[in-house]
């Protein structure tokens, strides 16, 4: 019987470590080994870390992923400060019977495509879009108004297509939260703000922890998001990256860009895992 059992998981393990191997590990060596090419002047393959140098000679590319990385983290605080209170709600306030539908209304969005709800966005904010219609009837304004095109917009839209990797997380931690801890807070003279930081937070660092982290790797690798809501005015390192590999078609320069996005926002998690004093694996469970 326990031979069965094991041959059944090998059975069952073999697409997942082809899907790793061949569509992710392959991909990636390649990848890397082409980041260390290049051509001179002559037209002749050569090795070397000219195209990582061309990151810091040029500073069009490490200003944008600076700004990628700023704007990433800000979404990441806001995605923050918004799901919290929303997971709390779903698994605290709300009536048991209530807390199913809820938490279906938090997925419902995400069941469509992410091109899709960006452009419900376009459909909103647009100059002959659905929010000027209204506003000019009523009013308030004369002339319609660019609504579209600019951080603001951008960080709403990046907000808004990460929400559920915070959200889900957050309530997957707090309902594990026993109520009792928090009415004994309160009756032992604690407010609503020390509860929240000495209780509610503390026990949902993980969740807030592994949340942030997806949504920030999200976030720093979006390309469709910045694109269509944020503009051409909107860099964003992705782009740099698409633009090598697309518009230049110097896939050796892109190469060396994806690798360091991969680095450098590894490096901004393990900075952030070590100022929370989280542990990887605990996090992951």
């Amino acid at each position: 019987m326990n031979k069965h059992i094991r041959w059944g998981f090998y059975i069952f393990l073999l697409p997942v470590l082809l899907w790793l191997v061949l569509l992710i590990v392959l991909p990636h060596i390649d990848l890397l080994i082409m980041s260390f090419r290049s051509e001179n002047d002559l037209g002749e393959l050569t090795w070397g870390v000219s195209n990582y140098g061309e990151f810091f000679n040029e500073s069009i590319y490490w200003l944008t992923f600076v700004r990628t990385a700023a704007f990433s983290l800000l979404v990441t605080v806001i995605t923050l400060v918004i799901g919290l209170p929303v997971a709390f709600y779903i698994t605290k306030i709300a009536a048991v019977k209530y807390k199913g539908p809820l938490t279906v209304l938090v997925l419902l969005p995400f069941w469509v495509s992410e091109l899709v709800r960006v452009y419900g966005w376009m459909i909103l904010l647009r100059e002959s879009g659905v929010i000027n219609h209204l506003l000019l009837k009523m009013g308030i304004l004369h002339t319609p108004v660019e609504m579209l095109y600019n951080d603001a917009t951008m960080i709403m839209g990046l907000v808004y297509t990460t929400m559920l990797f915070m959200v889900v997380p957050l309530i997957s931690v707090l309902d594990s939260l026993d109520s009792e801890m928090i009415e004994a807070a309160f009756d032992l003279g604690a407010n609503s703000i020390s509860t929240l930081f000495k209780i509610i937070i503390p026990y949902a660092t993980p969740g807030i922890v592994s949340g942030s982290i997806v949504v920030f790797m999200l976030t720093l690798g979006n390309y469709l998001t910045p694109n269509i809501l944020g503009g051409k005015n909107s860099l964003w390192f992705t782009e740099q990256i698409y633009n090598q590999f697309i518009a230049s078609f110097n896939w050796n320069q892109g190469s060396a860009f994806g690798f360091l996005l991969l680095a450098l926002s590894s490096a901004i998690i393990w900075a952030g895992l070590k100022l929370t004093k989280q542990d990887l694996k605990q996090v992951v469970q």
